[in-house]
């Protein structure tokens, strides 16, 4: 039975270090210049939970991505600093806020969903049917691999 090989993996032109690290680089690139504002990844998941579930309470947001509620409050008020995502008070309950996207928040999401579709048509156009598929694939295994061991961290 083989599997992956222990110890550190190979370095240097050509090696897979060098190629994820040469990707990371690019598509960094590319997400700074589609986000000016600089926002951190945890910052774009806030967003993006927004945009997809709708105005949340700070505790919801906190416990839905995992995250402590000084954590969020952190994030919460460099977002509404920027005018990315407003508050609100609840209708039930004054203490509680209910945050919620602005639409410059929409229109960053809107500019990094524009960027991700441009990065897939070089890709498209960079490889053949069959190394987009395998490519596909690789990227979900790869992607699971890290998340399992960010887990099991």
């Amino acid at each position: 039975m083989s599997g992956p090989t222990a110890g550190p993996p190979e370095s240097g032109p050509g090696s897979l270090a060098d190629a994820l690290c040469h990707l990371q680089c690019v598509l960094v690139a590319r997400r700074s210049r589609a986000d000016p504002q600089a926002i951190s990844w945890a910052q774009y998941d806030v967003l993006d939970t927004l945009d997809r579930r709708g105005g949340m309470a700070p505790s919801q947001l906190s416990a839905s991505l995992g995250v402590s509620r000084p954590s969020m409050s952190k994030t919460l008020r460099f977002l509404k600093d920027r005018g990315l995502v407003a508050q609100t008070v609840a209708h039930g309950d004054r203490r509680e806020l209910t945050t919620t996207l602005t639409e410059e928040g929409s229109a960053l999401l809107l500019r990094a969903a524009d960027d991700r579709r441009q990065i897939a048509a070089l890709a498209t156009g960079a490889l053949t049917p069959g190394e987009r598929s395998l490519f596909t694939e690789l990227c979900e295994k790869v992607a699971e691999a890290l998340y399992a061991g960010r887990a099991g961290a």
